[in-house]
């Protein structure tokens, strides 16, 4: 209850990726909360800011705890915290204010005795580029990483790849009334989309298979009796690790979309990034798995469709795993966090780290 009483001002702070001011608040509340005595290595990147928290000078840490303080957009209620029974609602409970928060208490018990290192980011929840990864580009080093991501006490070793692609088309306008005298565009991205989804259908439940969203058609016309003469798709892909999509260039990704469509579309990828691959057997997996099972807890490991910022570690050999508290709604109008999992995730920390040296 002493977290929650913490845990409450933070959740009310409105820290989206639009409000600048406040993701500095959220992030200043939380290096105010793991207090003095330590190193605090501050970066910005766009405007998001973030931190590297340790004892000493900074090195190689064997251990770095990483945490994101950005929510997605929310209604203002939602920005009121509430307790009810054993939940606590408020956008960023479950994804992932409380997680952090517990991460910096254990810092703060833990840090300086130990060479670990507390990572706070501002801009996971829009791409996560401007936080770890560029933290990363800057010279930070680990060999192991715990990201307070939701996950009720189990450990999330792999996750998916994401690719952002834009299709284009350019035809030639003209009377709809005498569709032969034009070239459609549209026709040409629907086609193409077609094709793409006939490769990777969607699926009629839940599978570890990639994915493909159409999130946008769309063409300038302004006249419903007009042939469009341009077009454009946005596409979101999700890859598992070790498909036909994984390993392969940004250029090398375009060019294999660019088969899947038909003549006069081209392909722009927005970004592409690996998946997520964590080693099972790591003597520090198997560890904060008996940790999580000494709290009563399965400690499974598990597989998440999202991508999360552990593939920018995934990217240079380092491994981390996602281990966090239990809740549910995240991103939803009804967001919270069990908070009879707060105490047990905490002391699962702490046996994991008090153990790793």
């Amino acid at each position: 209850m002493d977290l929650l009483a913490s845990a409450i001002p933070l959740l009310a702070i409105p820290s989206t990726a639009d409000r600048p001011d406040e993701l500095h608040r959220a992030l200043e509340y939380v290096l105010d909360f793991v207090g003095p005595g330590f190193t605090v290595e501050r970066f910005e990147s766009n405007g998001k800011p973030s931190a590297l928290v340790y004892a000493g000078k900074r090195r190689r840490f064997p251990v770095i705890l990483n945490g994101h303080l950005d929510v997605v957009p929310g209604t203002p209620d939602q920005f009121v915290p509430r307790l009810e029974g054993q939940r606590l609602y408020a956008r960023g409970a479950h994804d992932m204010k409380v997680s952090a928060l517990v991460e910096a208490l254990v810092f703060r018990e833990l840090g300086s005795s130990l060479p670990i290192a507390l990572q706070l980011v501002t801009d996971e929840e829009v791409g996560g580029r401007h936080g770890t990864l560029h933290q990363l580009e800057q010279g930070v080093e680990g060999d192991f990483v715990v990201i307070g991501e939701q996950s009720a006490l189990r450990l999330v070793t792999d996750s998916k790849g994401i690719i952002g692609a834009n299709l284009w088309a350019t035809g030639r306008t003209g009377h709809s009334a005498y569709p032969w005298l034009g070239d459609n565009a549209l026709g040409k991205i629907l086609r193409s989309v077609e094709n793409i989804l006939t490769k990777y259908p969607v699926p009629a439940e839940e599978a570890w298979q990639t994915t493909v969203n159409v999130a946008r058609i769309e063409t300038p016309n302004q006249a419903r009796n007009q042939i469009p003469a341009k077009a454009e798709a946005w596409l979101d892909i999700r890859f598992p690790p070790g498909t036909d999509l994984d390993g392969r260039t940004e250029s090398e990704v375009a060019d294999y979309l660019r088969s899947l469509c038909v003549e006069g579309v081209s392909v722009e990828i927005i970004y592409a990034d690996p998946p997520h691959k964590a080693d099972r057997s790591r003597p520090e997996v198997l560890a904060l798995q008996q940790a999580a099972r000494n709290q009563g807890f399965d400690g499974d490991f598990l597989r998440k469709h999202g991508a999360a910022d552990g593939r920018f570690y995934y990217q240079r050999g380092i491994d981390a795993v996602i281990f966090g508290i239990g809740g549910d709604g995240l991103h939803g109008p009804a967001e919270y966090v069990d908070i009879t999992t707060i105490e047990p995730y905490y002391r699962a920390l702490r046996e994991f780290l008090a153990g790793a040296f």
